[in-house]
């Protein structure tokens, strides 16, 4: 049997909402693309501040999706352990560019979500391997403008395992699996497989070129990510100066 292949965010659209279209317009055979920015501000000796920023596109030249824009205060338990508290807003177009129902059942179709978020890291190294085990609570606040519906609340937990492999003191390898469960009705949600090549820019920012691999129950599709890493030390413009 032939595979569906329906983007992920028609697939929340779906989950979330309830709704449905036709299939042969979901622009499944494309391949998009994900322009990402990741900032771990160190702000104290026990503090940092996440700045995230994604920009989410169908098609790897063109035709938006979707914007999202996260930030967190982070507690540094240890070099090993990060708790986090953090806020997200995530602006979706479901509808695809080609489709001939953008001028009619999508016209001006728009979910936004506020989100809440906790999350917890663990860091080990074996070998030369690093690992990052990151697990995730999520609190998500949709609204879809288009439609007409009503808001809904909707809670999910995700687990992700990072490893990442140094080549050399510039280059290195990343992978990552992560799995996303709702924790209400369809408990499966997603689960995200990702491989990149990276390269060390300085000794606190690195470029990430990479492919992400997205599958639901009744979805699969790829991206490309594209993801830039800054993470500054800012303590000394925080530190009081000696009178």
């Amino acid at each position: 049997m032939g595979k569906i292949f329906i983007p992920i965010f028609l697939a929340l659209l779906n989950v979330s909402m309830g709704q449905e279209s036709a299939p042969e317009y979901r622009g499944e055979d494309k391949t998009g693309i994900w322009y990402m920015y990741f900032g771990m501000n160190r702000v104290a000796e026990r503090w940092s501040v996440h700045t995230e920023a994604q920009f989410r596109y169908y098609e790897t030249s063109g035709n938006f999706n979707q914007t999202l824009l996260r930030t967190g205060a982070n507690y540094h338990i240890n070099d090993n352990a990060i708790a986090t508290l953090g806020y997200a807003f995530i602006d979706t177009d479901p509808s695809f560019l080609e489709s001939p129902l953008a001028d009619m059942a999508f016209s001006g179709n728009e979910i936004l979500e506020n989100r809440i978020f906790q999350q917890f890291i663990l860091k080990n190294k074996v070998w030369e391997f690093l690992f990052e085990h990151r697990y995730r609570l999520e609190q998500r606040f949709l609204e879809n403008r288009g439609l007409g519906l009503e808001k809904e609340t909707q809670h999910r937990a995700r687990y992700r395992l990072q490893v990442t492999l140094p080549l050399t003191d510039t280059f290195f390898l990343n992978f990552y699996d992560e799995l996303f469960i709702n924790l209400q009705d369809n408990l499966f949600g997603q689960n995200r497989l990702y491989g990149a090549v990276g390269v060390h820019i300085t000794e606190n920012s690195s470029l990430q070129l990479g492919w992400l691999r997205n599958q639901f129950s009744n979805a699969v599709y790829d991206r490309f990510q594209i993801g830039f890493f800054y993470n500054p030390d800012l303590r000394g413009i925080f530190k009081k100066k000696p009178d």
